[in-house]
């Protein structure tokens, strides 16, 4: 009717999701959540670009969405190529007025987004893995450095290392995880809890839960990247420090979460089909179950 042929997204990874969603639904005669459940994939969409005004998520040199619907308490995703934005302007100074909260946000969501893709298994992938160390070294410095965090060079080096974070190139050919985001998205659609936030209280037990399988890239990422020799578990600790360094709790009952908390995250990663989760497929409902309730702890 309004003849749109372009859609400009100005904001971060929500507002960046959203309009993905809208250039591929604009095309499509059905009902968009289609894409999200999985019963169709896209096809066309209107070309997209994106003013980044908030540095998280990468999504504006990415081709995944991930939505929430409020009716059903759910937080999807879907991924396609057609939705990868023509253009992305990342411009710093457009920090200037984001809250501490958001700040704080950004960076541990790319920090997590670095490790689902690098706290994996052990591989020969020089490039993938140092840059993967480059990235998590300079998210611990920003942590180590939060005082710092109105500067403008601050800033820059967070937007940039969001960026790279989920452009898909860490990822390129080595096992990736994503764990922890899935059953983050469900504390998200049940809680309202903010994405980074719910990450921050699911991976640490995630880690512990799966240690036998995460213990020699835990090392590597120990002496890697914070300086840790021969202790694995150390490192989780000094994971959960980056986050509390920038005030976010490892706790999930610092939230407003109740005792049917654990029963209904585990419905609806059934649900959803997440019941074999991470690099080794493995993490089964009952490993989601213990990393929730150590979690709550």
């Amino acid at each position: 009717e309004k003849k749109i042929d372009f859609i400009l997204a100005v904001g971060g990874g929500s507002v960046v999701d959203g309009c993905k969603y809208l250039v591929a639904a604009a095309l499509y005669e059905g009902d968009g959540w289609d894409f999200l459940d999985g019963t169709k994939e896209v096809e066309k969409t209107l070309p997209l670009g994106v003013i980044l005004t908030l540095p998280a998520t990468g999504s504006e040199s990415n081709s995944a969405a991930v939505l929430s619907k409020k009716e059903t308490n759910e937080k999807r995703f879907f991924y396609s190529s057609l939705v990868f934005p023509k253009f992305a302007v990342l411009d710093p100074r457009t920090m200037s007025t984001l809250s501490d909260r958001q700040l704080a946000n950004g960076l541990v969501d790319a920090f997590v987004h670095t490790c689902e893709q690098y706290l994996t298994s052990s591989t020969n992938a020089v490039v993938q893995e140092g840059f993967s160390e480059v990235l998590l070294k300079g998210l611990v410095d920003l942590a180590n450095t939060w005082e710092n965090r109105r500067d403008e060079q601050w800033q820059e080096n967070l937007m940039w290392m969001a960026n790279q974070a989920l452009n898909g190139l860490i990822g390129v050919g080595v096992p990736q995880d994503w764990a922890t985001h899935m059953i983050g998205h469900e504390l998200t659609a049940f809680y309202g809890i903010d994405h980074a936030r719910s990450l921050a209280v699911v991976q640490p037990s995630l880690l512990r839960v799966m240690f036998e399988d995460k213990k020699d890239k835990l090392l590597q990422m120990g002496e890697n990247v914070f300086g840790i020799k021969g202790d694995a578990k150390a490192v989780i600790s000094a994971i959960e420090k980056v986050y509390e360094t920038v005030g976010i709790t490892t706790n999930l009952n610092d939230y407003e979460v109740d005792v049917n908390t654990v029963p209904k995250v585990l419905d609806a990663l059934e649900n959803h089909g997440m019941i074999k989760l991470g690099e080794n497929a493995n993490i089964t409902l009952e490993h989601s179950s213990k990393i929730l309730t150590m979690a709550m702890r």
